[in-house]
């Protein structure tokens, strides 16, 4: 069997996941390890987010992935000098060997995601072996690279999902290899605030890690979750000849045939459009309802609408407002046309191209525009700013996953794939 990093220079290269050796924090240098994660950088509600995570623990892992000073370069020089001065002091310690890493998230409901973490070997656009869904926004990819080159790191793995039941026959060794180490004492086991119980097993046995590289060689990824860490990936890669350490990134791998992730919506804030004008903007444009209900109820009614057409919910000014049924002669001038059905009526595409292009005329840039994952905090920051939050409804992953193997990307964060990989249980050392 042929594994990663040892296929002829005329075979085609699939995906080629390859061990490292992991940094992870010593238990007993640490309040604990649930005090030292974080979710991934760009879910953290900042600040008030960003600080309770800083007070959680001295060496919370938000120290390096949203490092604060006054300026870009001085933040990312702190990044790095902390990076430093834990792996000096023996908070972070490095693995003993190189392996990939069994990964299972549990919570309270019954759900379980197990997956692989390794180094991916980053690929072309063209090879179509990582395919992305969104765009991304260039300050964000420019402002990861600088933080990686900084450091010399890959601080947080990103989420990467492929269908392991549309392989040739393969797939059950690493479906088997995931399930038979499940069941041994594991690296480490935590439960952070929010309820998901994480645990953590190292595989460095030659002939499992043959079958893992052998099997993902045949398969394609789709970028669940960290489009502009991917593109960082690329664009570090770039910079540095091959071979380096920049070929590879650090990802989590999930099998969704197996273990189905979570689709939930990113929800827009509108920092200087009052709700009051959003809706006057409509007239005769959209239907506009109010929704005497609480937040849950106003999401159910929203997902009722949503299953009919376009729809979203404005909220801001201690109300609820659906926004549904636009006036098809107004889609037709302003949705592109040169893209396939299934982009034309999403519901991103419809806000963004329609409403806050033409109709609303926001600016996408985040001097206008946030975008927040917590539906309640949406609300929240937007009644306290006397902006207008925008609550969307989900996408469906199938919908993803068709658009991106036509290499067609939806507009950036319109899906949250999760549950998502804690920040700060296994982090990559470039110089390891």
């Amino acid at each position: 069997m042929n594994t990663a990093g040892h296929s002829t220079a005329k075979a085609p290269r699939g995906l080629e996941l390859t061990p490292f050796r992991g940094l992870r924090y010593d238990p007993d240098r640490v309040g604990g390890l649930a005090s030292v994660t974080s979710p991934p950088y760009d879910v953290v509600v900042r600040p008030d987010g960003l600080h309770h995570l800083q007070s959680a623990d001295p060496h919370n892992i938000v120290r390096l992935i949203l490092p604060e000073a006054d300026t870009p370069g001085a933040r990312n020089a702190q990044a790095a000098d902390t990076l430093r001065r834990w792996r000096a002091e023996g908070v972070l310690t490095a693995d003993p060997e190189p392996c990939l890493y069994v990964y299972e998230q549990r919570d309270g409901d019954g759900m379980v995601q197990r997956g692989i973490i390794g180094t991916l070997r980053v690929s072309d656009p063209g090879e179509r072996l990582v395919l992305p869904h969104e765009d991304v926004m260039p300050h964000i990819v420019a402002d990861r690279a600088e933080l990686m080159r900084a450091t010399s790191a890959n601080l947080e793995p990103l989420l990467l999902t492929y269908r392991g039941d549309e392989g040739d026959g393969r797939v059950a060794s690493t479906a088997a290899l995931i399930e038979r180490t499940a069941g041994q004492r594991p690296l480490l086991a935590t439960t952070t605030e929010d309820g998901f119980h994480h645990r953590l097993w190292s595989v460095t046995d030659p002939a499992d890690l043959a079958a893992v590289q052998g099997e993902l060689a045949g398969h394609q990824a789709l970028i669940a979750d960290g489009h502009h860490r991917w593109a960082t990936y690329r664009r570090l890669r770039a910079e540095h000849p091959s071979p380096s350490p920049w070929d590879h990134g650090l990802v989590l791998l999930v099998d969704t045939a197996r273990y189905p992730l979570r689709v939930r919506a990113i929800h827009r804030l509108l920092h200087s459009l009052p709700v009051a004008d959003a809706v006057a903007a409509l007239d005769g444009l959209f239907r506009v309802r109010r929704v005497d209900a609480p937040l849950a109820g106003a999401m159910d009614v929203l997902g009722g609408a949503a299953s009919a057409g376009n729809a979203f919910l404005l909220a801001g000014d201690g109300a609820f407002h659906l926004v549904d049924r636009p006036d098809p002669d107004l889609l037709a001038r302003t949705v592109p046309s040169d893209r396939p059905a299934a982009w034309r009526t999403l519901d991103a595409t419809v806000l963004h191209a329609t409403l806050l292009d033409r109709v609303w005329r926001v600016p996408d840039s985040p001097a206008h525009i946030a975008y927040i994952h917590d539906t309640a905090a949406t609300v929240e920051k937007a009644e306290r700013d006397g902006g207008t939050a925008v609550l969307m409804h989900p996408v469906r992953e199938d919908v993803v996953r068709d658009l991106a193997r036509q290499g067609v990307t939806m507009p950036r964060k319109s899906t949250s794939f999760g549950p998502k990989p804690a920040s700060g249980l296994v982090l990559r050392a470039l110089d390891l």
